[in-house]
């Protein structure tokens, strides 16, 4: 069984509560590797520990910092091949180009931008009031921060790697990491890079922690410590709930993505005039990744056309002639199934060919429902329930007045999409609805589908509630992703060499 990282070291979980083991899902084949299910006193040892470790990064120099992130960013890059070939393994996420290519070098970027915001101190915001000797910057939280990674990103969004990990480092706060269970492997050799570029770069003891998994009750207790600085979520919406609620009663700032159905509305000239493009955009984004992406398009509304038969017809006849692809898990593909029983129980029906009794294991078919704005009206909360999964649902309205009154309904999403011609036949249609989505996402998209998120300083990946837990915070994008991780230090007639380094000028 391997050892958990703990107080600065590997050791062997101390009587757990269980063990478990990772699963190939192309195969069903349970993996070798076995990990342990942490109990309350190791969580309490690392949250300990943590506490002590942030009392030292509370005033460190932040070069240490930077030198770690870098040093964490070369060690990645170096075991790339390694990497991939596990991971693939555990998810059956495809090595190339998924993994290879573009997940874990959007990893090495995350690190490589924090190490830079962190030289740079770009996300301390340092304001100076000389005539009232007064001063402020962003500075670390003086306490350690859990963060819990998801099931569909490995690398780009891992407990003890990804972007909040980077963030929440850049700030010069402990993290305790928790891996998810689906892919516990790739977190331990990710965690082995960590803890040697921890070392090398001079960094306290038990600034990185990681356990594999815990009770729900054992992490809930965790969550609502009042010694934690801060909580970081990816994951579903039950259990971020869950988690926020315990974070709440805690006082712990609790940063959750959970669920979006990202809608993408197409305004009338763009269906009569784009329809091969909108046919091809949205195939491939539903499918992408098979529908496992946080930003995948999982409604789809549409004026009522002559043209609107074709376009989902077509979108059909593409879902019916894909093959099945491997989801992370047989579970998640059970998942996807319930929900299509959901919104065949609001009213919604299929498109494309029911492929449920097809379902085996981990391997899932793409697949097309539709309803009218009618019925999505009468039963909003099932009807715009997320589908984790290659599963879209079209909605059919009478006319654009339908389309804003749908979208005046619709919860807060990570991302939403208006397609409009080009020569400005939908212009007035789309100054009507593009305000009332506005105010329903994150990141507002014109003419393209919202899979894929580029790591840019100008990006959001957050999102009203329940997309997130807080609308005014991004999960991507160096420096706003830090500041997540980061208090409001003011200084009242402190004297200047008393000053952080920021606030000196």
């Amino acid at each position: 069984m391997h050892p958990v990282l703990i107080e600065g070291e590997w050791k062997q979980s101390d009587q757990p509560l269980g063990v478990f083991q990772a699963i190939d899902p192309s195969s069903g084949q349970t993996l070798a590797d076995e990990y342990p299910i942490s109990n309350a006193l190791e969580l309490e040892r690392a949250l300990q520990a943590g506490v002590e470790a942030a009392e030292m990064m509370f005033s460190i120099d932040s070069s240490l910092v930077v030198a770690f992130l870098r040093g964490y960013a070369d060690r990645i890059e170096t075991n790339a091949a390694r990497l991939a070939d596990i991971a693939h393994l555990e998810t059956a996420l495809p090595i190339s180009p998924r993994l290879i290519e573009m997940e874990i070098p959007r990893t090495i970027l995350q690190l490589r931008l924090a190490a830079d915001a962190a030289e740079q101190e770009s996300w301390r915001e340092a304001k100076i009031d000389h005539e009232a000797s007064i001063a402020s910057c962003m500075g670390p939280l003086g306490a350690p921060v859990l963060v819990i990674g998801p099931s569909n990103f490995p690398f780009a969004y891992n407990g003890i790697a990804g972007g909040d990990f980077a963030a929440a480092i850049a700030a010069q706060n402990p993290v305790i990491a928790k891996a998810h269970p689906l892919h516990p492997s790739t977190t331990r050799l990710l965690g082995e890079f960590a803890a040697e570029a921890a070392a090398d770069s001079g960094l306290p003891q038990s600034v990185v922690q990681l356990v594999y998994d815990v009770k729900p009750e054992d992490g809930l207790r965790l969550a609502g410590d009042r010694r934690l600085g801060a909580l970081a979520f990816t994951g579903s919406r039950r259990a971020g709930l869950a988690l926020k609620n315990a974070a709440d009663d805690g006082g712990t700032p609790a940063y959750l993505e959970m669920s979006a159905v990202n809608p993408v509305f197409v305004l009338p000239g763009a269906l009569t005039n784009h329809s091969e493009q909108l046919i091809d955009d949205y195939y491939n984004s539903c499918t992408l990744g098979v529908g496992q992406f946080c930003t995948s398009p999982g409604l789809l509304v549409l004026p009522k056309s002559d043209n609107t038969e074709l376009v989902l017809n077509s979108i059909a006849q593409r879902f019916d002639g894909s093959d099945a692809g491997t989801m992370l898990a047989a579970s998640l593909a059970a998942n996807a199934v319930s929900v299509i029983e959901q919104l065949l129980s609001g009213g919604a029906s299929f498109v494309s060919n029911d492929r449920r009794s097809e379902q085996t294991g981990a391997y899932f078919y793409p697949m097309l429902l539709r309803c009218t704005a009618k019925q999505f009206l009468s039963n909003t909360q099932t009807l715009q329930s997320e589908a984790f999964g290659p599963i879209g649902l079209a909605v059919v309205a009478e006319d654009i007045q339908q389309m804003i009154t749908i979208a005046r309904t619709l919860e807060g999403s990570l991302t939403a999409t208006v397609y409009s011609d080009q020569d400005g036949s939908d212009d007035d249609d789309y100054k009507r609805i593009a305000p009332l989505l506005r105010a329903r996402c994150g990141r507002l998209l014109n003419d393209k589908m919202p899979t894929g998120v580029t790591v840019s300083p100008a990006m959001n990946h957050g999102g009203p509630y329940p997309a997130t837990g807080h609308p005014g915070f991004t999960a991507v994008g160096m420096p706003g992703a830090i500041r997540r991780f980061a208090a409001l230090h003011c200084y009242d007639h402190v004297r200047t060499n008393r000053l952080p380094k920021c606030l000196r000028s």
